[in-house]
C-alpha cells in the first residue's frame, strides 16, 4: 500500500507565512514527480506546484511567494507559502507520480487527504 499524508496547515493572518509537508510512505520502487494542488471553497481543484527532477512549476497566482521543494531520500515534498492570501484559503493536496514496489511498469498518481490552509485576520 502506498500513503501519502499531509501536514504543516492551519489558521494565518495575511502577510504570513506556513510550510506543509508531504510524506510518500510504502511499498515504492520510485517517484518521478511530486505536486501540490488545492481546492478552494466552491472552486474547482487547481494546480499550486510541481517538482519533477529538476524542474519546477507553479501557477501563476503563486509565483514569487510560494516554493516547491523535495527530499528524494525521505519521499517528501515541501511547499513553503509567504505572503499568504485570504484568497490561497483552500485544502491543500499532495500527489505523488509512482510507480510501486508490485508493478513491472508505469507509473500512477496517488492522492493525500487533504490539509487546510485559512488565511484570515
Amino acid at each position: 500500500q502506498v500513503q501519502l499524508v499531509e501536514s504543516g496547515g492551519g489558521l494565518v493572518q495575511p502577510g504570513g507565512s506556513l510550510r506543509l509537508s508531504c510524506a510518500a510512505s510504502g511499498s515504492i520502487l520510485s517517484i518521478k514527480g511530486m505536486g501540490w494542488y488545492r481546492r478552494a471553497p466552491g472552486k474547482e481543484r487547481e494546480l499550486v506546484a510541481l517538482i519533477r527532477g529538476g524542474t519546477t512549476n507553479y501557477a501563476d497566482s503563486v509565483k514569487g511567494r510560494f516554493t516547491i521543494s523535495r527530499d528524494n531520500a525521505k519521499n517528501m515534498t515541501y511547499l513553503q507559502m509567504n505572503s499568504l492570501k485570504p484568497e490561497d484559503t483552500a485544502v491543500y493536496y499532495c500527489n505523488a507520480e509512482l510507480r510501486p514496489k508490485h508493478y513491472s511498469d508505469g507509473y500512477y498518481i496517488y492522492w493525500g487527504q487533504g490539509t487546510q490552509v485559512t488565511v484570515s485576520s
